[in-house]
């Protein structure tokens, strides 16, 4: 897929912007916006993902890291695209191991597990070879995204994801750290058991080759658009097997081999924390 090259319309961004962010606060799902910026236009999505950023920091949330979506060939095919996508972590998204999160904090959450990053070194500068990527690594954490749409019924296409933040909506971190001179990401193997559910499983591999290589990609588009990776930052490499939606009273468990587990419950509203 090109990069379209007509500059975006500011006015059909603004609009954009403004869906989501009133879906957000309102709770309800808003309409796609692709009606809006195009289905397909890159510059245009992530033009109305940073004022969707923008906003959250004005409010007072702080960036701590990016996530990686789309990783998943299949997914790719669904959607139409031939690459994956990123969004930003802020600060009030991120829980500890065991959390138990009110479900009312989404609107139509669903839940997948990943390797985690957290970054040593900045990616700033110099080449970015798999070595290079791999030296930046300050450790490795199992992980579980609570991605999170703002557009009804998870009706996306590239552009409303992109635009959405990616559909992140919160992630939840283990508590065991790894280098990687302990654990080789592409090798790993994940399970991840939602209350009532199939088992998800799969594999490092499935992450666009290996969450590496993902990280890979991330770096060198951050680094394209000006907001290169840096070091302390958190990264989502992206999904190693099938999300599953989740409702108040589900329980998450992911056992990642070689990263140990990650849980997270979903309580109703009001219920003790």
């Amino acid at each position: 897929m090109s990069q379209t090259t007509t500059p975006p319309d500011t006015a059909s961004i603004i609009a954009a912007t403004e869906r989501l962010i009133g879906a957000a606060t309102s709770g309800t799902p808003c309409a796609p916006v692709r009606d809006l910026i195009g289905p397909d236009d890159v510059t245009a999505a992530y033009a109305v993902q940073n004022r969707v950023i923008d906003n959250r920091k004005n409010a007072g949330a702080r960036v701590i890291g990016r996530k990686i979506g789309l990783t998943s060939t299949a997914v790719q095919a669904q959607l139409g695209v031939d690459q994956p996508d990123f969004g930003v972590l802020l600060d009030d998204m991120v829980h500890p191991d065991q959390a138990t999160i009110p479900i009312d904090r989404f609107l139509q959450p669903r839940v997948e597990a990943e390797v985690a990053f957290v970054l040593k070194h900045d990616l700033a500068d110099g080449d970015l070879d798999l070595e290079r990527i791999a030296t930046a690594v300050d450790y490795a954490v199992a992980a579980l995204e609570i991605c999170d749409s703002r557009i009804a019924g998870w009706d996306i296409r590239f552009a409303d994801t992109v635009a959405d933040n990616a559909s992140v909506g919160a992630f939840v971190l283990g508590t065991e750290r790894h280098t990687l001179a302990e654990v080789t990401p592409r090798e790993v193997t994940m399970t991840m058991t939602v209350t009532g559910q199939d088992d998800s499983t799969g594999t490092g591999a499935a992450c666009l080759g290996g969450p590496l290589l993902a990280l890979q990609w991330l770096a060198t588009k951050a680094r394209q658009l000006g907001e290169p990776l840096r070091a302390g930052q958190v990264i989502l490499s992206g999904a190693l097997g099938p999300m599953r939606p989740v409702t108040a009273g589900a329980e998450v468990t992911t056992t990642i081999s070689g990263l140990g587990t990650v849980a997270v419950r979903f309580s109703n509203k009001g219920d003790d924390q």
